[in-house]
């Protein structure tokens, strides 16, 4: 005689159709995935607004090369408005060299700086920036130009220039002083007040050496 637990047993093995014998059934997957993802999503994003936050200044960003406290490599060429330009001519300044693309967005974004600093030495004549042209179309960057102002030379280069200067990637500057040495390079985008606070103490060493003296010395 069989008895009423034998028989479930029996139903439960042996139901037709089933196929599924023995199997599990698969699991449902969990709605957490999704949310764990978000939150990890989250966090490298606040990582990444926290690093551009803190991003030192240029002064503390100020790399080193093999050209500091050297003569500045020569840069002769041809704007892109078509002029002849000569680095030389601009002897008896301080002077930004920056390398620049219009797609490169850092580039875009310290544009407006660049034209601060060059609008507060107009007056005084003691400082200009100079622009070198890095892997662009000099039309596409002439346009730029007109379009968001920079009323300084725009060098066009055939990647001579950036390579004496050992630039791999824009944005770049370099800091010339008025007797053509470069006295600092900064990597990635500067900012009008870092610019004036690294000719300021570039100025003050200078004065301690005896060297002559510009508008942003005294």
């Amino acid at each position: 005689m069989t008895s009423p637990v034998d028989g479930a047993d029996d139903a439960r093995h042996e139901s037709p159709g089933s196929g599924l014998e023995g199997q599990i059934p698969p699991t449902r997957p969990s709605g957490n995935l999704g949310r764990w993802v978000s939150v990890i999503v989250g966090v490298l994003l606040l990582g990444l607004i926290g690093v551009l936050a803190t991003r030192a200044p240029a002064g503390e960003r100020a790399s080193d090369s093999r050209l500091l406290g050297r003569p500045a490599p020569p840069i002769d060429g041809v704007t892109v408005t078509g002029d002849d330009f000569h680095l030389d001519d601009l002897r008896g300044r301080w002077v930004v060299v920056n390398y620049f693309a219009t797609w490169c967005v850092p580039c875009v974004i310290e544009h407006p700086e660049l034209v601060k600093f060059d609008q507060r030495h107009r007056v005084t004549g003691d400082a200009r920036v100079v622009s070198v042209v890095f892997d662009d179309d000099p039309a596409a960057v002439r346009r730029f130009f007109d379009r968001h102002g920079g009323d300084w030379p725009v060098v066009v280069d055939d990647g001579s220039i950036a390579l004496s200067f050992g630039v791999a990637g824009v944005p770049e500057s370099y800091l010339v002083d008025p007797d053509g040495f470069v006295v600092s390079k900064i990597i990635g985008g500067v900012v009008a007040d870092d610019l004036e606070a690294l000719v300021a103490g570039a100025s003050a060493e200078r004065r301690e050496q005896g060297g002559g003296s510009t508008g942003a010395d005294q």
